[in-house]
């Protein structure tokens, strides 16, 4: 019989984002824009300045304008990092929004990492690699420093900054990036490829070799975004598992791996083996009683349980059928997404959304910052790049603003949107006033299909309400067994119908 964790049932489910970029070094937007943004979506943050790379390329004309923008990124950091730590600290606000000082560090050799200090106080570390940064770490952590250094985009090539998992320290990096706009790292063969101009992602640089060669890690997600966004939605966020949102239980929960990594919707996923849970490293061997508690933010394709890198067991769509309602009133989700029209035409959106009856339990923005990376891309100025806000009017209905340029192209999605979690009559009204038009559908109808609808006529701004999925295609309790074996891990990957995914951080058994 599965033994069912409370482990869960006495911590928080906070949502975060430890590394991204704006102009600290070189990047797009100020960092007072990139806090506000993080504010609107995350619970805790780290504003990422690239600060140091060790093992440069030499001068080369091929590449020096990316030598040329390094230097003077690193440069501007220097110079700001005491500006930059008052400014954290205006904006920390104990017990509901966490701000931690962080910078970056390149590595040809090792790989990048993300430095992030406990406390809002700390300096850069100039180190000459990725083990004399250990080294250096040590040496603040005997000082009574508390740091970490967690590995991202590890997919790409040794050699060319992607992971060296012989370097790899799990007591610096007790987590590893899985997911970000750089792509996904998970295996060979998985969803969003790293497309940047620094290669394509290699097997041995992979999660699954991590894992295969015995380092205990969980999982994270972050943007890597470069405008100033810190959560921009679709690449990627860290869910955390902690006792209170607080710094001491964030940190606590960062360095025990009770975190998963998400492409971007707040899927919320519960993980547990013998009643332990997610980042545990169990001493046993034998039977195990697995027990995952899925709530998608959109209706669920399926649940995998991956152990040692094979796929172990799959639940799906066809095993959960919906029951007998013994109410009128449901439980189900409400997507409103903003964009489309005339490429690089700037659009205002005045948007307030509600429900005639029932409550709205739950409120995810899905905001997302600008694309662009580099510093030759793109705006270079500072200001303008916090453009999207949203507030709670009542327990029935919410507003939002933001601003859309419509989508680049047909394979990039550059919309904005909101996403409320209700309880309401199968027979109650959504409502909506969007840029002054006036709309009211049943929910009913959503239920059975997505709505769209345009400002004007064909190619102007549009919106659509995604179908309201039903309680049973999107809130599944899984129980699986198996035997188990010193050496082993498993983990648990969800992937929902709209491409979001989640990886919960693997238990170990040792």
């Amino acid at each position: 019989m599965t033994t069912h964790s409370n482990f869960y049932a006495d911590r928080v489910l906070l949502f975060g984002d430890l590394h991204n970029h704006c102009a600290l070094s070189y990047g797009h937007g100020s960092l007072e824009d990139a806090l506000k943004n993080a504010r609107e979506q995350l619970d805790f943050c780290s504003i990422t300045g690239h600060a140091h790379w060790p093992d440069m390329p030499e001068p080369d004309e091929r590449i020096q304008y990316i030598i040329d923008f390094h230097i003077e990124g690193f440069a501007k950091l220097k110079r700001d990092w005491p500006k930059m730590m008052d400014t954290l600290k205006a904006y920390d606000q104990k017990g509901s929004f966490t701000v931690f000082p962080g910078f970056e560090i390149h590595s040809n050799a090792d790989g990048d990492r993300t430095i992030i200090y406990k406390r809002l106080s700390g300096e850069i570390i100039y180190a000459d690699s990725i083990p004399d940064l250990h080294r250096r770490l040590l040496d603040l952590e005997n000082e009574g420093v508390d740091a970490l250094a967690f590995a991202h985009h590890i997919g790409y090539r040794r050699g060319t900054r992607g992971v060296n998992w012989e370097t790899f320290d799990c007591k610096w990096s007790p987590f590893a990036e899985i997911i970000s706009m750089h792509g996904c790292s998970e295996s060979s063969d998985n969803t969003r490829p790293f497309l940047h101009s620094m290669g394509g992602s290699d097997w041995e640089s992979s999660v699954h070799y991590g894992l295969q060669q015995g380092h205990i890690f969980g999982f994270s997600g972050h943007t890597d975004h470069h405008s100033g966004h810190p959560g921009s939605y679709g690449h990627g966020v860290t869910g955390l598992w902690s006792k209170g949102n607080d710094r001491d239980s964030i940190w606590d929960a960062l360095k025990e791996r009770r975190l998963y990594a998400l492409t971007g919707d707040r899927i919320r996923l519960e993980f547990s083996l013998n009643g332990e849970p997610m980042g545990s490293v169990l001493e046993q061997r034998g039977p195990c009683d697995f027990d995952i508690r899925v709530q998608g933010a959109g209706p669920l394709d399926y649940v995998d349980i991956v152990k040692n890198g094979k796929l172990s067991h799959r639940s799906s769509q066809v095993d959960f059928e919906s029951g007998h309602r013994n109410s009128d009133t449901i439980h189900t989700i409400i997507y409103l997404e903003l964009g489309w029209g005339e490429r690089n035409k700037a659009v205002e959106w005045n948007v307030k959304l509600g429900v005639d009856n029932g409550t709205i339990r739950r409120v995810e923005p899905r905001f997302r910052g600008r694309e662009v990376v580099s510093p030759v891309e793109g705006d270079n100025s500072e200001s303008g790049f916090y453009e999207s806000t949203w507030c709670r009017a009542d327990d029935r209905n919410i507003s939002l603003k933001t601003v859309t340029r419509s989508n680049p192209n047909n394979a990039t999605n550059a919309s904005q949107g909101i996403c409320v979690e209700v309880e309401m009559p199968i027979s109650g009204t959504v409502q909506a006033e969007i840029n002054g038009q006036y709309v009211s559908m049943p929910l009913s109808r959503l239920i059975e299909g997505a709505r769209t609808g345009h400002l004007s006529g064909i190619d102007s701004p549009a919106y659509r309400f995604h179908r309201a999925p039903l309680t049973h295609e999107f809130d599944w309790n899984i129980q699986w067994n198996d035997t188990a074996e010193p050496g082993d891990s498993y983990y648990v990957r969800v992937r929902q119908l709209n491409d979001q995914w989640a990886w919960s951080s693997p238990i170990f058994i040792r």
